[in-house]
């Protein structure tokens, strides 16, 4: 945890934090929930292909990479279009 999250949640703002943090990044909490959620289930199925990859070498050979520039495409864009 960083020593800014400790020191609103020390403060009594472990409520605020819930506002805060998706504020910092334009959203409201279901739109940072909804974009989390989105981004934790492609990092899932990412984890899933280097899984297959590793046991079936065949098998998904560039779905795990092209799954992380897709995460890392979501990521950008929100933070120079938001």
């Amino acid at each position: 945890m960083s020593s800014t999250t400790e020191q609103k949640t020390s403060r009594g703002g472990f409520i605020a934090a819930f506002r805060d943090h998706p504020a910092s990044v334009g959203e409201n909490y279901f739109g940072h929930m909804r974009f989390a959620c989105r981004f934790a289930g492609k990092l899932f199925a990412a984890g899933g292909a280097a899984l297959v990859h590793a046991v079936i070498p065949p098998l998904c050979e560039t779905t795990a990479s092209r799954k992380v520039k897709e995460l890392h495409e979501m990521c950008h864009h929100r933070a120079t279009h938001d």
